[in-house]
């Protein structure tokens, strides 16, 4: 089976988070049962040539033109690549667009649409209903065409499922479907006993969306019981917030306890995650973060949110702690609390038994991919009468 993965933008910090990394890890993952995957992206802040590999998946990747800079992922796209794509999607059994409302994914899948090659959508929580007038027109355009008319439409939870097709109505989505995201199984995990001193982790993007003004503002109610501690976070600075946020935790009298570390390799990230006691992404609005899950791989217990996708499996398990947090309000105090009482001993053993439970029973890489490859061999079985070779 050939799969095409596209998705819009790969760097060499991995400012786009999430969707790439699912790329990646569906497309290592498919190749290792015998399939030909790929994926195809822009490439950006590349200083020689183009990668034709990223943690163990080949790629194509194109040099990112930034047309639109108001629009920043939105407005990057590539002539080149564009020119290739009708190529690229006609040799393809399945093309699988992991889309946004840019110029890049959303021209792919309708070339696939035109093309007739089987599609395969995942929005990652990218694609709701709005009033911006260039997010409507966009819609108008294509979107919607594609929401509808695609072969399957894959979502992370329930809400997203329900978000996207807003978008669409009063006529319905493609047939939806659920996908998870998946993480590999980790040989080095923690052992559950808090470290001295307690090390706290925030790893994502620096960007107003994951709310990281809120693990810096936790900082003073975790001193107050854990004087020692000291805090990470590490992640591109794509919000440009890094100077306002260490600029905080001074007039908030914690800079000496606070540490910024920028953006990391992946490997780096995760011994940093063995390396810590307790994982905070305060993000009110969360699809699936795959840090969350990594953070989880490894055994580190999390403190997240209640509207995060993953907010119902972790309080669940007691993999950590589950805060009902406001967009516009200060949730520091709120947010240390939670860290301290994981910086319990018994809290944290815990929490970290549960962490690996929770992704060996359900969030494993394998049990992902296995489910996507069911879901192309049932959309090609409708698409041609027969299923395609399960390799």
């Amino acid at each position: 089976m050939k799969v095409l993965h596209v998705v819009t933008l790969h760097t060499p910090t991995h400012d786009f988070g999430g969707p790439t990394r699912v790329a990646l890890t569906l497309t290592r993952g498919l190749r290792a049962r015998g399939d030909q995957a790929l994926v195809t992206a822009l490439g950006d802040r590349f200083d020689g040539g183009m990668p034709d590999e990223v943690d163990g998946a080949p790629v194509k990747l194109f040099r990112a033109r930034h047309v639109l800079p108001r629009f920043e992922v939105s407005g990057i796209t590539s002539p080149a690549m564009l020119a290739r794509a009708g190529r690229l999607v006609r040799s393809a059994d399945v093309v699988h667009v992991h889309l946004m409302r840019d110029l890049v994914t959303l021209p792919v899948a309708l070339l696939a649409l035109r093309a007739g090659t089987p599609l395969v959508v995942q929005t990652h929580g990218m694609v709701d209903a709005t009033e911006k007038r260039v997010a409507k027109l966009v819609d108008a355009l294509g979107m919607r065409r594609v929401l509808r008319r695609a072969d399957a439409l894959l979502h992370l939870t329930e809400g997203e499922r329900d978000a996207v097709a807003e978008v669409t109505a009063p006529r319905p989505t493609a047939p939806g479907l659920r996908l998870v995201n998946g993480v590999p199984p980790q040989t080095e995990v923690r052992s559950g006993r808090v470290r001295r001193p307690p090390v706290v982790l925030f790893a994502a993007r620096v960007q107003k969306m994951k709310r990281p003004q809120d693990f810096v503002r936790a900082i003073p109610a975790v001193l107050k019981e854990h004087p020692d501690a000291r805090f990470q976070m590490a992640g591109p600075d794509t919000g440009a917030m890094a100077a306002d946020l260490l600029a905080l935790a001074r007039d908030l009298g914690v800079a000496d306890a606070l540490e910024y570390l920028g953006p990391l390799p992946h490997e780096e990230v995760l011994r940093r995650m063995r390396a810590a006691d307790v994982y905070v992404l305060p993000s009110v609005f969360e699809p699936f973060a795959v840090s969350i899950l990594e953070a989880m791989s490894v055994g580190l217990p999390v403190v997240i949110t209640r509207t995060g996708g993953l907010g119902p499996e972790v309080a669940e398990a007691g993999a950590g702690r589950v805060l009902d947090l406001a967009e516009e309000a200060d949730n520091g105090e709120a947010v240390g609390r939670a860290v301290c009482e994981l910086l319990e001993p018994a809290a944290n053993a815990a929490a970290t038994r549960a962490c690996l439970e929770l992704i060996r029973e359900r969030f494993t890489e394998d049990a992902v991919v296995d489910r996507l490859r069911g879901i192309y061999r049932e959309v090609l079985a409708r698409r041609t009468g027969r299923p395609a070779d399960a390799g």
